[in-house]
């Protein structure tokens, strides 16, 4: 998963993430999490997408 533009499954991005997959279709539920696309049922996140919001969570400590 090297390449930036690799487009990812539910359970990849939950393996990649350490979460499940029902966590992404509840983080989708409510507008948070990474972007994703979706066509019909089937839904997608883009690497960099997931790579832009996991470093947007990070938090300085004091």
């Amino acid at each position: 998963m090297t390449t930036k533009n690799y487009w990812l499954t539910p359970a990849e991005l939950g393996d990649y993430l350490g979460v499940s997959r029902q966590t992404l279709a509840n983080w989708r539920s409510s507008g948070t999490g990474p972007a994703f696309a979706k066509r019909g049922k089937v839904v997608r996140y883009r690497q960099s997408d997931a790579d832009a919001w996991l470093e947007s969570t990070i938090v300085a400590t004091a």
